[in-house]
């Protein structure tokens, strides 16, 4: 049967698709394309459409966490998640004064334009928390400000007066352990005051100076100079050499302990809190605040903007929290991030420079991108000579011309990109950018994609459609071999450059092949002095042994590395979770290929009502004709049709007919002819009939379990954690001190266990 389109389905697709990509650059590869406030106005746009279409929260596209973890180091589970805050930021282009948001008084009264100014934000979460908390418009509400830091977090804890274990944020979840090398820095104190046990989170940082002398450093022993002090920072942590950190300078504040990890007797106040930190030697930040109410503490913020160039350190905004600790607990957290706290955010930082010319990129899909030759400027710590242009129609729409003085600023604080021109300084023989017809690497002749969405905005991307060009061919060998992907060490740029234009190495398979005396003698790029370097016996043997090491990695990891449009790591581990092993993926692939209905019916987030019901009558699920929506997945799932997380018809098309196109398919079956693993990792959990499915909230503290412990056996047993109590959940798992969720459960007439009764329900466990 035909598919019809639906131009608001296929448009959410688009926008997943596109979070799903900025993600991974942000969160698994930490070269963001985009700022903050781009990515959470694209975030917005998701949200509001998924909205009209009337999408379930738990069909839609989930912000992927970040994760810090490196090969070599133990992982240590967090007590309580390490969550991001909730960022408040002006969206581009609404109602900043160059590049600076305006105060609150200027903001436009209009709602749908108040809500996307970093003060909009703000004044929305106050008045939700003033709701959670049931307190009047005109009640006090006091807050602390902080300096958001732009440096590493890490979790300390300390018992008996000593350092006892040091773990950095990771997924959130979990994260490293570092206790070595934090001791070695220097940058907090291994012994305190206070006896009791308690945990102690904040931020590692490296100031500006010390950052400039780790650079030197390298440059004079001919090493790759660091981009900003926060990657510095946090290579510098991760050095196995502990020893190897004493002076350089690493430092730290301090500012928050979580609930439930301390013994000690503590004040209620965050803004005591630090004090009380500061009794101990703990270094906090002297540009914390106390206000009263979101005025004033946006107040403080667009005043501390000044102060920002003055700090020995970077700082990317200010975290605004409820001063009265109490009241933490009672408003939970979100999937991503708590209730009580929001950061706001500095709009990135710009300079004006000269464009020089634009060359072209290719990417692994082919995809052609527009890059800026500037006049070198400093700018948000770094001095950048080149600037993304993203596409072509973006250079055309803002008329960006060879000659031109252009604004720059830093996507993330990261990336440099051109964000206008300075139209008043345009010289007389500036040159407008053609579009490319030729591929810039191969010749091929461009391909030219239009889109257009709802809102009649067009969207046009430019391809080399050759994939035997030299640049995609260097580009889908150096993601095979990313850390996100099979993790390949000694598979850089350069190796890869030789390996293609030396060896003949054109997919990924044909890695497999590799022998150490191919690879020993062969040349790379010159190092940092000019000298030739070449591939020695030790390191064509590392890569040889680094190519075997990582067959093992599994499907998900393999499927990550093709570079499939849409297909990214979360997306890929669902697959591999789901189907087991390449064999079953590829089954039914074609079967949704070929329309059957079983294998439709599991990519099941878009599909309208009719279609889901002509496809459940198709595959014979028992439904009645004026079934609701709920009551057809219900059947479905009663018969044993698991859906397919995370993904929709959109992305499923293109990413099914991507792994059967026969190109695809000789690289699998190489893969599978060199020993790769084309099966999925197992988890060693089991489902329990009594836990799966079934929501749990943990409060309190446990006698034997902590809860990170607590949460790893509910999930291996197939249920879920959630942070806050509602009518939708099963169980109240409570421990001593359990607080106001234990209050809240009884209210609702929550079912209520203690640790004895979750491992009843996990078999004893």
């Amino acid at each position: 049967m035909a598919k019809p389109q639906n131009p608001d389905a296929a448009r959410l697709a688009d926008l997943a698709a596109q979070l799903r990509h900025h993600d991974e650059l942000y969160y698994r590869q930490a070269e963001p394309e985009i700022g903050d406030a781009e990515y959470d106005e694209l975030w917005d746009r998701y949200q509001r459409l998924a909205d009209e279409l009337g999408v379930p929260a738990a069909d839609r596209h989930q912000r992927t966490p970040g994760d810090d973890h490196s090969e070599g180091f133990q992982t240590h589970r967090h007590r309580q998640a390490m969550l991001s805050l909730e960022k408040a930021n002006t969206e581009a282009g609404f109602f900043a004064v160059a590049g600076e948001d305006v105060a609150a008084a200027l903001v436009p009264a209009e709602r749908e334009q108040r809500r996307r100014t970093a003060w909009g934000k703000l004044e929305a979460w106050e008045r939700a928390r003033r709701k959670d908390l049931e307190l009047a418009d005109d009640a006090p509400l006091a807050l602390t400000l902080e300096p958001k830091i732009d440096g590493m977090s890490v979790s300390l804890t300390y018992v008996g007066g000593d350092l006892t274990l040091a773990v950095t944020r990771g997924n959130g979840v979990e994260g490293d352990i570092i206790t070595n090398q934090v001791r070695e820095s220097g940058a907090v104190p291994l012994t305190v005051r206070e006896q009791g046990r308690f945990e102690v989170r904040g931020e590692l940082y490296l100031p500006r100076a010390a950052f400039d002398a780790l650079n030197r450093e390298l440059a004079a022993a001919g090493g790759k100079l660091l981009v900003n002090p926060r990657n510095g920072c946090a290579g510098l942590m991760k050095r196995k050499d502990a020893e190897a950190l004493r002076g350089k300078g690493v430092r730290s504040f301090l500012y928050s302990i979580p609930p439930g990890g301390h013994d000690a007797a503590l004040p209620a106040s965050q803004w005591q809190r630090l004090t009380w930190l500061k009794e101990q030697g703990f270094a906090t930040h002297a540009g914390a605040q106390r206000v009263a109410g979101m005025a004033a503490a946006y107040a403080a913020c667009l005043a501390f903007t000044a102060e920002r160039g003055q700090l020995d350190h970077d700082i990317d905004g200010m975290v605004i929290k409820l001063d009265d600790t109490r009241a933490y607990d009672a408003l939970g957290v979100t999937e991503h991030h708590p209730r009580w706290g929001i950061a706001y955010k500095f709009p990135p930082e710009r300079k004006a420079t000269r464009l020089n010319g634009v060359i072209v990129q290719v990417g692994k899909t082919g995809r052609l991108t527009p890059v800026a030759e500037l006049e070198p400027v400093f700018v948000s710590g770094s001095t950048v000579a080149r600037a993304s242009l993203h596409n072509f129609a973006e250079v055309a729409a803002k008329d960006i011309r060879v000659g031109d003085l252009v604004i720059i600023q830093k996507a993330g604080e990261i990336i440099p990109q051109v964000v206008e021109v300075d139209l008043t300084q345009r010289p007389s023989g500036a040159v407008p950018v053609p579009w490319p017809e030729r591929c810039p690497t191969c010749a091929s002749a461009v391909v030219v994609e239009r889109r257009t969405d709802k809102n009649q905005k067009e969207f046009i991307t430019h391809f080399c459609p050759n994939p035997a060009c030299a640049d995609q061919v260097r580009e889908r060998l150096r993601h095979f071999g990313s850390r996100g992907a099979m993790d390949i060490r000694g598979l850089g740029p350069a190796a890869i450059d030789k390996l293609v234009a030396t060896l003949g190495v054109v997919r990924p398979d044909q890695l497999y092949a590799l022998r150490a005396d191919q690879l020993e003698g062969l040349e790379v790029e010159p190092d940092a002095n000019g000298v030739q370097r070449t591939f020695g016996a030790k390191s064509a043997a590392n890569l040889v042994a680094a190519l075997a090491g990582s067959k093992s990695r599994g499907l998900a990891h393999v499927l990550a590395g093709l570079a499939i449009p849409n297909l990214g790591e979360k997306l890929s581990e669902d697959l591999a979770g789901h189907f087991g092993s390449w064999a079953k993926l590829r089954e039914f692939a074609r079967d949704y290929l070929a329309d059957e209905p079983r294998a439709a019916l599991a990519i099941r987030k878009l599909v309208p009502k009719p279609r889901l019901l002509a496809y459940a009558q198709a595959a014979a699920v028992d439904v009645p004709a004026k079934a609701t929506r709920e009551d057809i997945l219900a059947a479905m799932q009663a018969v044993g049709m698991r859906p397919l997380a995370g993904i929709d018809e959109t992305v499923a098309d293109v990413v099914f007919a991507t792994l059967l196109n026969p190109a695809m398919l000789a690289v699998i079956d190489g893969l599978a002819a060199a020993g790769v693993a084309l099966e999925a990792e197992r988890s060693v959990g089991q489902q329990v009939a009594a836990i799966a499915g079934k929501s749990f909230v943990l409060t309190g503290t446990l006698p034997t379990l902590t809860r990170g412990d607590a949460e790893a056996l509910i999930k291996a047993a197939g249920g879920k954690t959630v942070g806050s109590v509602s009518k939708k959940t099963d169980y109240v798992v409570a421990g001593e001190e359990a607080g106001s969720k234990l209050d809240k459960a009884k209210e609702l007439g929550v079912a209520i266990i203690d640790e004895a009764g979750l491992r009843a329900l996990l078999g004893g466990g």
